[in-house]
């Protein structure tokens, strides 16, 4: 499977500066590259998550930068819930899943504004149901089928 970046891929909403610029407000972060850190971590770890035709589009509404760290994962043979992403986040990064927890909000805050309604609800729909707090949703139930 192809899942990198297309060359005839549209521009994306905003630059890589920009995106930074963007998840160092949304994080409080003090610096530019806190703010990369956290890009670059966050984005690796959902690429592990997201595959199929979302991870490839998902992809296009990015930055290259951003798209090229999304891509580069191979994603896990084994989906992780919302919690179990920021646990292995934190693992990874070696700091407490609190923190793991304020980097996946800043930087999937604005996944979400770049990815528009319609993509990030097709991703979610890919994912196990706690990763839409995750993205700043509200977290809607699926029906439940009454046992027969």
């Amino acid at each position: 499977m192809y899942d990198q970046p297309r060359p005839d891929r549209p521009t994306p909403a905003m630059t890589f500066d920009q995106m930074l610029e963007r998840v160092r407000y949304e994080g409080a972060y003090p610096t530019r590259e806190r703010a990369e850190e956290a890009v670059r971590t966050v984005l690796a770890a959902l690429g592990r998550q997201v595959t199929g035709d979302e991870r490839v589009d998902l992809a296009q509404c990015l930055p290259v930068e951003a798209a090229l760290t999304l891509t580069a994962q191979i994603p896990d043979t084994e989906q992780l819930t919302g919690w179990g992403f920021v646990k292995d986040l934190a693992a990874r990064t070696g700091v407490s899943p609190a923190i793991a927890r304020w980097d996946t909000g800043a930087v999937l805050a604005t996944v979400t504004a770049l990815a528009g309604p319609d993509l990030l609800a097709r991703v979610l729909q890919r994912l196990p149901d706690d990763y839409a707090l995750l993205f700043g949703q509200a977290q809607l139930l699926r029906p439940q089928r009454a046992a027969a």
